[in-house]
């Protein structure tokens, strides 16, 4: 009884309480302002990380420009605020501002869907990492928006609790997606995308799709970002950025939303741990750029699929998807088929 109720229930109860803690904890103090910001970098980070997961995770594609959606996710979140929206209704304003931005990055993401995904391999690669450098190019030769400057004047509107919110929205949006019927499309195309045309998958419109919600996603963690920094330039979107998220991904391993989770919370705890260590025996902090690219060299080599590729939690995989539902239902079929030979 206690096991049915936990599997049914456990997952909801434990995001209950750590809800009130998300608004509670900063607000009196309990956690200083340096631990408040590495969890929202956590946070932001496991939204980057999934999004990046449902494309070159469960759909096999490559793609390393994904820190352009984020810039424009980003600005746009940012003009809104700034620009558009009056400063008292600022924080009520805020998630549209946020989806107006996972919009405009989803948008462009179709526009570079279209063309990619007429031919096969490699090529995502190559245009999003052309559009990541485009993306740069024009947000610093745009002078409206501060140009190489940068862009400011946002208000402090990411809180823990909504970086927290936005996590929980990402993950359940993802996990239904990859458990649908769609989703098993996304999987199929990693397999043998010419088999998966074979049995009817539209692998041009699946592709599309997943590539949109990715992008969206990613517009999603740069509004957040953005609004948490108060301040964005161009240069906080190379392809160093899109490095970062590639480390993220393939640390904690491929076609894994758990692995996305670990490897984003791994990955931004190292990266702080070695901020604190370099500052304090008097290295510039400037190497903690070589360990990103050198993580994900070394992943490559010895772990290509991540600490839990191709595996997940089991409070993220569907009853119905179980070892134990799935064990259920063949015995359910074996004892038909013996039915069905007894009266034959």
């Amino acid at each position: 009884m206690n096991r049915v109720f936990w599997n049914r229930w456990g997952l909801i109860l434990i995001l209950l309480l750590i809800f009130p803690l998300t608004i509670l904890l900063p607000r009196f103090g309990i956690i200083n302002p340096y631990i408040d910001l590495v969890l929202k970098y956590i946070g932001i980070n496991i939204i980057l990380t999934v999004s990046l997961n449902l494309v070159n995770g469960y759909m096999g594609e490559f793609s390393v420009g994904h820190a352009g959606f984020m810039a424009i996710g980003a600005y746009v979140a940012s003009l809104l605020t700034v620009w558009l929206f009056p400063r008292a209704a600022g924080p009520f304003l805020f998630p549209v501002a946020l989806l107006a931005g996972g919009v405009a990055a989803g948008i462009a993401g179709l526009g570079i869907a279209f063309p990619s995904f007429r031919t096969r391999g490699d090529y995502l690669a190559i245009v999003t990492l052309a559009f990541n450098m485009i993306i740069k190019s024009v947000l610093e030769n745009l002078d409206a928006i501060g140009g190489p400057r940068g862009f400011m004047g946002m208000e402090k509107l990411t809180t823990l609790w909504w970086v927290y919110i936005w996590v929980i929205i990402t993950v359940f949006l993802a996990r239904n997606y990859v458990f649908s019927n769609f989703g098993r499309g996304v999987l199929s195309i990693r397999e043998d995308e010419i088999a998966s045309g074979l049995v009817s998958v539209n692998t041009r419109q699946v592709k599309v799709l997943t590539f949109v919600f990715s992008a969206f996603l990613a517009g999603i963690a740069g509004g957040l970002f953005a609004h948490e920094l108060q301040f964005i330039n161009p240069r906080s979107f190379t392809i160093l950025k899109s490095t970062d998220m590639l480390v993220m991904v393939y640390l904690g391993g491929i076609g894994s939303l758990g692995g996305s989770i670990l490897g984003a919370t791994v990955f931004t705890v190292v990266m702080e741990g070695l901020r604190t260590v370099l500052q304090q025996i008097g290295i510039s902090q400037e190497w903690r750029l070589v360990v990103a690219p050198l993580m994900l060299i070394l992943l490559m080599i010895f772990r290509p699929y991540g600490i839990m590729g191709l595996r997940e939690f089991r409070f993220l995989i569907p009853r119905k998807e179980r070892p134990e539902a799935l064990n259920e239902f063949r015995k359910q079929i074996h004892a038909s088929k013996g039915g069905k030979e007894a009266l034959t």
